[in-house]
């Protein structure tokens, strides 16, 4: 089993995040709001992973900087539409934009509905 990476003075970092997620609001407000980019650069690197492309490698086809594409998998940067489409692009993909609607008596619809578009 392998040990848990320990910070330079002893404490694990997932201890002090579980303490700051227990008693500082400001913490939670703002991993709430960074929540989306987080969740797309677990994409972005997943998939270029899946690729075998290096960061130097998939900024060289999305016509960018590895410093973009680190700023991007950092999860702290919130992507362009733009900048997701030349990713799924330089991936051979494509962007798919989904909203889900959920029911609503105000428009008169008990099911959910969605629209997509391709970019």
């Amino acid at each position: 089993m392998s040990k848990a990476w320990e910070s330079p003075v002893g404490a694990r970092v997932a201890d002090d995040i579980a303490e700051w997620e227990a008693t500082d609001p400001a913490f939670n407000a703002e991993r709430e709001r960074l929540r989306p980019y987080a969740e797309v650069a677990k994409l972005v690197v997943r998939l270029r992973a899946l690729e075998g492309l290096s960061q130097e490698q998939l900024a060289r086809r999305m016509g960018t900087t590895k410093a973009a594409i680190s700023r991007l998998e950092s999860g702290r940067h919130r992507p362009t539409v733009e900048t997701l489409r030349r990713l799924a692009e330089a991936l051979g993909g494509r962007l798919i934009l989904t909203i889900v609607m959920p029911p609503s008596a105000e428009r008169g619809s008990t099911a959910g509905r969605s629209e997509a578009v391709a970019l």
